[in-house]
């Protein structure tokens, strides 16, 4: 191998949004990540509905449109010119 090519491979802290610290070794010496083991649903059982940028409150919104019957209609497909269809026959 070649020397001098190959990034430091030290100690590493992993931090989570839930508080669990856990020690490992990587190339960074501080990694911060928003769901681990110890808070993620598959492993705990428990839904957590993380928001980003309020992603949670429009789907509530739309679901609760189409319950209702409200929810907009999709955008018609223009129709072709009738002079066209004219040409044609």
């Amino acid at each position: 191998m070649k020397d001098k090519i190959h990034p430091q491979y030290k100690e590493a802290t992993i931090s989570c949004v839930c508080g669990e610290t856990i020690h490992t070794r990587s190339t960074k010496p501080v990694i911060h990540v928003d769901i681990c083991s110890k808070c993620h649903p598959f492993f705990t059982g428990k839904q957590k509905l993380i928001d980003s940028a309020g992603r949670v409150e429009k789907f509530a919104k739309r679901s609760a449109l189409k319950k209702q019957g409200k929810a907009k209609p999709a955008a018609a497909k223009p129709e072709a010119p009738k002079a066209q269809e004219e040409n044609k026959a």
